[in-house]
């Protein structure tokens, strides 16, 4: 974001930041429970109709705009990072908007 705002071309996007290594959410969600060592088991739920089959994002704008831009982090690193700060996290702070969002899902 920073890079975009400094582009002296002028370009101010829209422009796909996501990363072009395509992962399920299956995958995602396999590494999170191993990488964390939840006990919780992964639940396969119908697709919604416009759900898309394939999220591999297209960063070739990025890199033409936004000087050579690519992702530096790959999934297993920023995972890890994102399960140390939340061990920092005082999860108990969001325990009641947990619980309305795990029972919305199930509902």
């Amino acid at each position: 974001m920073l890079r975009m705002s400094r582009n002296p071309q002028g370009f101010i996007g829209p422009v796909n930041v996501g990363n072009p290594n395509e992962f399920t959410v299956k995958q995602l969600a396999e590494q999170v429970v191993s990488l964390t060592g939840a006990k919780s088991s992964i639940r396969h739920l119908p697709l919604p109709k416009d759900d898309p089959t394939q999220r591999q994002a297209n960063i070739s704008l990025a890199k033409r705009e936004l000087d050579g831009w690519e992702p530096k982090v790959q999934l297993k690193e920023g995972l890890l990072k994102t399960v140390e700060y939340f061990k920092t996290v005082d999860m108990e702070k969001y325990k009641d908007h947990l619980q309305q969002l795990v029972s919305k899902i199930e509902n």
